[in-house]
């Protein structure tokens, strides 16, 4: 029988690359709904093309676009963030692939969670916002977690047979992204367009500014630390800047597993959707010219202090992670649109985490409360920033 899935974030990265491997696999999957924000002729054309049940739209903008270019099949069209949330429970979904970005990914992934959907799960801002929430929803639920990050999907294959066997440390990789070897003082002054120029990854505008500016991979450590039971410091960030080496797992016994491939997110979505097994593909396969040469390197935290605040920010505990995020995403967003500097990113989400008060030992609401109020304070901050040339 086909597995169904519902796949939010449908026209981003992630979401498309979904797409590409149900069409390599028509025997295997079904759509069976679509969710995306705000490109309504992208979900358009895949609706039209994948036949789901069901597309919804966040943005209820878009609606009556959706509605009208629809209107000629049988597809139900909904807007809205309680209609996402709503949809992830329907019975006949076996797997919701979690692609859409930043904190909107987490309430949906909560109810999928308790309906017991298998979460193939690329919304990294989920774990890194709630993560002991999730972990002990998930726990509760029976609901299994299954990553989609190249770097997770590596370690949780690095773990397939090791499962009485403790992990001593995870070796999270980096490319380094586009400013790997750039001085501080180069750092000053990059632009919009040289932090969108990633040397190894074709990915969207958010997490190709985050992996500039080394904000993903803390990110990315966060999420290790919920996934795999492990404390931060059980975590190592290796800069490896042919991005080969997706990550490694150090065992008791001094071994370290490690998992390769090329830069192709195909690979990690196969995977998480048909684990236990691997399913057969069509791409470049590696040589061993692609892993000839591989070369790895510590993060210098001073030139990107991110990654530091990232692990500040874990140690802290509560809500200090949402307040991280919340901080992250208003810069990065400003940033995007040109409102502030490249430095200035730090520089906001350093002082929102030394305004927003934490709550040790938060419930939803506080999550959903904090993440209010510390995107209050960033964008207040920015707006009180000189305006940048």
């Amino acid at each position: 029988m086909k597995k169904q899935l519902a796949i939010l974030g449908s026209t981003g990265s992630i979401g498309t690359q979904t797409l590409d491997v149900v069409a390599e696999h028509p025997d295997l999957f079904e759509v069976y709904v679509l969710v995306a924000n705000n490109q309504v002729d992208a979900l358009i054309e895949q609706a039209r093309r994948f036949m789901p049940d069901t597309v919804i739209i966040a943005n209820k903008a878009h609606y009556p676009k959706l509605q009208a270019g629809l209107a000629d099949l049988p597809i139900k069209v909904y807007t809205g963030d309680d209609a996402i949330a709503q949809i992830v429970t329907a019975s006949p979904i076996d797997i919701v692939v979690t692609a859409m970005v930043g904190y909107a990914g987490l309430l949906p992934t909560i109810r999928a969670i308790e309906a017991r959907k298998t979460i193939a799960l690329a919304n990294k801002e989920t774990l890194v916002v709630a993560g002991d929430l999730i972990k002990r929803l998930a726990l509760e639920y029976h609901a299994p977690i299954i990553p989609v990050d190249s770097e997770h999907s590596a370690i949780f294959q690095c773990l397939v047979g090791e499962y009485s066997n403790p992990i001593e440390k995870i070796i999270l990789t980096a490319s380094g992204g586009p400013f790997r070897n750039f001085t501080a003082e180069q750092m000053k002054s990059v632009t919009k367009n040289d932090a969108l120029k990633h040397p190894k990854w074709h990915m969207g505008n958010k997490i190709t500014i985050d992996s500039a500016t080394m904000m993903n991979k803390g990110f990315e450590m966060i999420e290790a630390k919920w996934l795999f039971d492990v404390s931060p410091e059980q975590i190592e960030i290796a800069v490896h800047p042919q991005s080969i080496v997706h990550s490694m797992v150090q065992f008791e016994d001094g071994t370290v597993k490690a998992q390769l491939g090329l830069q192709d997110m195909r690979m990690p979505i196969r995977y998480a959707l048909s684990f236990p097994d691997r399913m057969k593909c069509q791409t470049r396969k590696m040589t061993i010219d692609d892993y000839a040469q591989l070369t790895f390197e510590r993060p210098d935290m001073e030139r990107f202090p991110l990654l530091k605040y990232a692990f500040d920010a874990i140690h802290t505990g509560g809500t200090m992670p949402c307040i991280l995020n919340a901080a992250n995403e208003i810069a990065v967003d400003a940033f995007l649109h040109d409102r502030i500097s490249y430095p200035q990113i730090a520089e906001t989400i350093a002082e929102t985490m030394n305004r927003i008060k934490v709550t040790a030992s938060p419930a939803y609401e506080d999550y959903v409360n904090t993440n209010e109020e510390a995107r209050r304070y960033a964008e207040q901050y920015i707006a009180s920033l000189p305006t940048v040339c």
